[in-house]
């Protein structure tokens, strides 16, 4: 072996296919024709450092994340040049965790290797490597980890997780003047060392990006009390009215799940920030173009997806975009921003824009038929051939442009970068 320059852990093979040595042997290459002559060897005493880094199989995968209060895992590929990238970055953000948090079922820091362990690559829907997913007691957070792959921003990212989401509240002042600009849920507790309590820390820990979580104990929490603890969802707007949760405060399923219902609005906004997982989803977005000011037009456009489109909620993403930031997909659509509200599907392949915004009210099901005739791929289809048959009167079939092709998709763009990943379609594991 030979070195390269760098540190101790940096080992090549050497080109001399006779020499073997042990790790702590580095060798200073010199000239040598198929071994006619022996490198120079040199000691190099080093002490490896350990790894906090657990190796997940079938057997121990769900032992380990149950157990877990954090759990950062890395699904790789060993074939995947990122994922060998990655794995000393890895290995060594898990020893800087594990000197801050020492006790092993607070954080673990795991690795599953996809090609000997493709059914749990499946499980977890691993479509690109390295994937770094965050867990939570067992569960799966929705998102992954996509930040800077160095050692400080992996420890820094952590150390954010184990902060605590639930902020407690010390006084009745500040129950009754809370923020109304954010969605939020607060908890009225007798005693903070309670069952009750315990579940809905849980919760405030996995919806912890998408809520504010309050709590009030004893005598200040005491008025919200009069039947036992409670909690209660504070929605955006001061005059909207709360919502009390009224199922067990111990069942963690019921309260998880009326919780997330709360805090991920149907229509969510995309940002550069989140484009990219939101791409990931895979499925397609309709969106509405508004300016940042304009919460009108927003309020409209919610109203109009939950009456019209709540049951097409999984085969497309409702979201809103500020115009000024999205410029470049209004361009693509032939659009600025003087021209919002704008609302256009992106189906990954094209972006298709719907004819008015003031006909989103104006004409009953409107939206709904815009969205079905996407699925049935008629809004393609007249891209390309003009209106269909049936859509037309008789003698005016030619009395409209025909755009021989429409827009392409601009969020596509937001997609995971093959320059951070190897895409697993590339290959046959999964």
């Amino acid at each position: 072996m030979w070195w390269d320059g760098g540190s101790s852990a940096r080992l090549r093979p050497s080109v001399c296919p006779s020499v073997c040595l042990p790790a702590p042997v580095l060798l200073i290459r010199s000239p040598c024709v198929l071994c006619s002559s022996l490198p120079l060897q040199v000691t190099w005493f080093s002490t490896p450092v350990r790894s906090e880094v657990i190796t997940l199989d079938g057997g121990n995968i769900d032992d380990i994340l149950n157990n877990a209060g954090v759990a950062l895992v890395n699904f790789y590929a060993d074939w995947c040049r990122f994922s060998q990238m990655l794995h000393p970055i890895f290995e060594e953000a898990s020893n800087v965790v594990r000197e801050e948090f020492p006790d092993t079922k607070q954080v673990v820091f795991a690795r599953v290797d996809c090609d000997q362990h493709s059914d749990i690559a499946q499980r977890y829907r691993i479509s690109k490597y390295p994937t770094l997913k965050l867990f939570r007691n067992g569960m799966m957070m929705k998102r992954e980890y996509r930040g800077q792959r160095s050692v400080s921003a992996i420890a820094d990212f952590i150390r954010q997780q184990k902060v605590d989401p639930v902020k407690e509240l010390q006084s009745l002042e500040e129950v009754t003047s809370i923020d109304r600009s954010r969605r939020t849920v607060i908890g009225y507790f007798e005693r903070k060392d309670s069952e009750n309590y315990s579940t809905f820390e849980k919760v405030a820990n996995i919806l912890r990006d998408d809520c504010v979580f309050l709590a009030t104990f004893g005598e200040i929490s005491k008025p919200e009390r009069f039947s036992g603890d409670n909690m209660i969802y504070k929605p955006i707007g001061e005059s909207v009215p709360d919502m009390v949760y009224l199922g067990s405060l111990t069942n963690f399923d019921l309260s998880h799940a009326w919780a997330q219902d709360k805090c991920v609005p149907l229509v969510r906004e995309i940002t550069f920030e989140n484009g990219e997982e939101l791409t990931e989803e895979g499925i397609p977005f309709l969106i509405l173009f508004h300016l940042k000011e304009d919460h009108e037009s927003l309020e409209r456009f919610q109203q109009e997806v939950a009456r019209q489109l709540i049951s097409e909620k999984g085969s497309i993403n409702f979201l809103h975009a500020d115009c000024d930031k999205f410029r470049h997909p209004l361009l693509h659509i032939q659009k600025t921003p003087a021209d919002c509200p704008v609302i256009a599907i992106d189906s990954f392949r094209h972006m298709y824009v719907f004819p008015e915004f003031s006909d989103l009210t104006r004409v009953p099901g409107k939206l709904r038929q815009f969205v079905l005739d996407l699925h049935s791929g008629k809004l393609h289809r007249e891209f390309h051939h003009g209106p269909d048959p049936t859509d037309t009167t008789p003698g005016q079939e030619d009395s409209r442009v025909v755009q021989s092709s429409p827009p392409e998709s601009s969020f596509q763009k937001l997609a995971p970068s093959e320059t951070r990943y190897t895409f697993a379609r590339d290959r046959d594991e999964l």
